[in-house]
């Protein structure tokens, strides 16, 4: 009765090990980050995992082998689903939005984004639940002349709000933010 019970606690053991193992690789290769916004009424905090280029064709066709395919869901980020917590009501990317937590998932297309809000918050990065989703709406892209080594969010304030943009490569999406 004592052997079995070892061997299950040994195998246990390393499983935990390995575990927090490779979270600690993942975390070193596409680290965390904070993208925060705290003026003009609105209160944004955006938690994410910076993925790298590392010589990578970001965004593209998936027959052509990019990371990020157009067409298909990306969670936003690297590791866990990115989530944004809102403090008061907003209206994002021209939807109203109620305070509270949500992960944040897009679909890259060639010239506009789709920003999608979901309710699920505990979730790793590749499990997306659509069935969670309470808001999507299409988002215009830009073009930026510097390509983006680390995956960035960051805010630019408007003067009838903010834009949140997802930065990687030479691609920025651009979620307009208002004041509800």
């Amino acid at each position: 009765m004592k052997k079995p019970l070892l061997i299950f606690s040994i195998i246990l053991v390393l499983l935990t090990i390995g575990f927090f193992s490779f979270r600690k690789y993942t975390k070193s290769s596409s680290p965390a980050a904070l993208a925060e916004f705290h003026q003009k009424g609105i209160d944004i905090d955006v938690n994410y995992s910076r993925p790298s280029k590392k010589k990578r064709f970001i965004f593209g066709r998936e027959q052509d082998k990019a990371v990020v395919p157009y067409g298909k869901v990306w969670r936003t980020g690297a590791n866990e689903a990115t989530l944004i917590k809102i403090g008061e009501g907003i209206v994002f990317a021209g939807k109203p939005v109620k305070s509270g937590t949500y992960s944040i998932w897009t679909i890259p297309g060639q010239s506009e984004w789709k920003v999608i809000l979901n309710r699920e918050t505990s979730q790793w990065g590749t499990d997306y639940n659509d069935g969670q989703d309470f808001l999507k709406a299409d988002v215009p892209i830009r073009i930026n002349r510097k390509v983006e080594e680390l995956f960035k969010i960051y805010f630019e304030e408007q003067p009838s709000g903010i834009n949140m943009i997802l930065s990687w490569d030479q691609t920025e999406a651009i979620i307009p933010i208002q004041l509800q």
